[in-house]
């Protein structure tokens, strides 16, 4: 992620910030949501393949045509989170890449793509069975949750 590009949902942010659920879902619908990109270091790097980026899996990338655009290709990986011991995963999304780079602070390689509700659609669409929950802003400060069905139910 460079300096110049910093991807942003100012209509989730504010939906967010008044924890207006109608309103999170609005925005969904009808702007971007900036989803983890999983980065992957190349082979026969130290820690490649080590499981550690959380891949819900290899049939559910979505691509990144440039990343002030929404994503509507197969081709890149949204890094998902679990716990240990279990095969259920949660999807993080954010209202800016700031909020991104606030949950992980000290992440050397944090990359996010922006998906518009169609890609969003789509992701949560293939993902369904493994998704637990998922979290927005998860570092604050409007941190709102929602069950992966109801957030499919409020893109269609």
């Amino acid at each position: 992620m460079t300096e110049a590009a910093s991807p942003r949902s100012e209509a989730l942010e504010l939906a967010l910030a008044s924890q207006d659920v109608a309103a999170v879902a609005f925005a969904l619908r009808h702007d971007v949501v900036v989803v983890p990109k999983l980065v992957v270091p190349p082979a026969g790097v130290a820690g490649a393949g080590d499981g550690e980026g959380d891949a819900a899996g290899d049939a559910a990338a979505l691509a990144d045509r440039d990343s002030a655009e929404p994503v509507s290709v197969a081709a890149e990986q949204v890094r998902v989170f679990g716990r240990e011991n279990t095969d259920k995963r949660i999807l993080l999304l954010f209202s800016s890449a700031e909020a991104y780079a606030a949950m992980v602070p000290d992440d050397p390689d944090l990359e996010v793509m922006l998906y518009d509700s169609d890609a969003l659609r789509a992701f949560m669409e293939v993902h369904l069975d493994v998704l637990e929950q998922v979290f927005f802003d998860i570092a604050g400060p409007h941190t709102m949750a929602a069950a992966p069905e109801d957030l499919l139910k409020a893109l269609k």
